[in-house]
């Protein structure tokens, strides 16, 4: 069975492909790239492919099609849909395609466009495996020394209740996925073993650097002026404060267990990604 991945090259495509590569014949595996060259690490055969532009010939002989959704917020329906039709022309048997929780009913500006993808998958007929991944612990790892320095973790959350998980986490979730059976046709929503809120972040910062850090709940408005102060773009801090202001309502808290037992273990704790983060 061959398995091909786009955005090979992302954090979250190399991460799979590395995991699929314990799963399945790695001459199986075919890594999907703007630029191939950048690829060539991965150990797979490598083809080019582009969200804007995708050339079906390069979807030939692919039995599975992991979608892993695209990180140019420029008409990333239009990019998905590009790829779903050429998935279609190319007679690709299943496509994987990575949400976001509860995307069917999200009222999350940031879920659009994957309740649109969703949309376009079942309107091609192609059989499918949706992944509704929750949110990468990796959003508030990734920046914690910026956090640290200033000395708290900021956001407009409230007590919202979120169930993230790592990239490696979800990232073993699509391998899986894609070199297993029984997938197909089925839509799972992701989220981490434990529930949290960013006030546990900032408890477990303090824990492990020694250092008072607190979470400091912000306005709406002047939460979006820092992150445009940090150099985000207005659009995508909008999106950003969105996902924490509608978060209360629990639309990123996923208490299924889906996740862990897809992957056959319990999912990374935040205490780890935290130990990590910080080095």
């Amino acid at each position: 069975m061959t398995i091909a991945i786009t955005g090979a090259t992302g954090q979250l495509g190399r991460l799979a492909i590395a995991h699929l590569q314990t799963l399945t014949d790695p001459a199986q595996i075919i890594a999907l790239a703007r630029d191939p060259a950048k690829a060539a690490d991965l150990g797979v055969t490598t083809r080019a492919f582009d969200y804007t532009a995708p050339d079906s010939t390069a979807l030939k002989g692919v039995d599975v099609l992991a979608l892993v959704s695209s990180s140019d917020f420029n008409d990333r329906v239009g990019q998905h849909t590009n790829v779903i039709n050429a998935a279609k022309a190319a007679g690709v048997g299943r496509i994987i395609y990575t949400s976001i929780q509860q995307a069917e009913a999200s009222p999350m500006l940031i879920a659009a466009d994957h309740k649109a993808t969703e949309a376009a998958i079942h309107a091609a007929g192609l059989p499918a495996t949706i992944l509704r991944n929750g949110w990468y612990t990796e959003n508030w790892t990734s920046n914690l020394a910026g956090a640290i320095s200033a000395g708290a973790i900021i956001g407009a959350a409230g007590d919202a209740p979120f169930t993230p998980a790592t990239r490696a986490d979800f990232a073993q979730a699509l391998a899986v996925v894609a070199a297993g059976d029984g997938h197909e046709g089925q839509v799972y929503e992701l989220g981490g073993d434990q529930t949290i809120t960013l006030a546990d972040i900032a408890a477990e910062v303090s824990r492990q650097t020694g250092k008072d850090i607190p979470y400091n709940n912000l306005p709406g408005d002047v939460y979006q002026g820092i992150l445009e102060s940090f150099g985000l773009p207005a659009g995508f801090a909008t999106v950003l404060v969105d996902v924490d202001n509608k978060a209360q309502g629990g639309w990123l808290a996923d208490t299924s267990g889906t996740l862990g037992r897809l992957l056959g273990r319990p999912t990374t704790p935040l205490s780890e990604a935290v130990r990590v983060a910080l080095g």
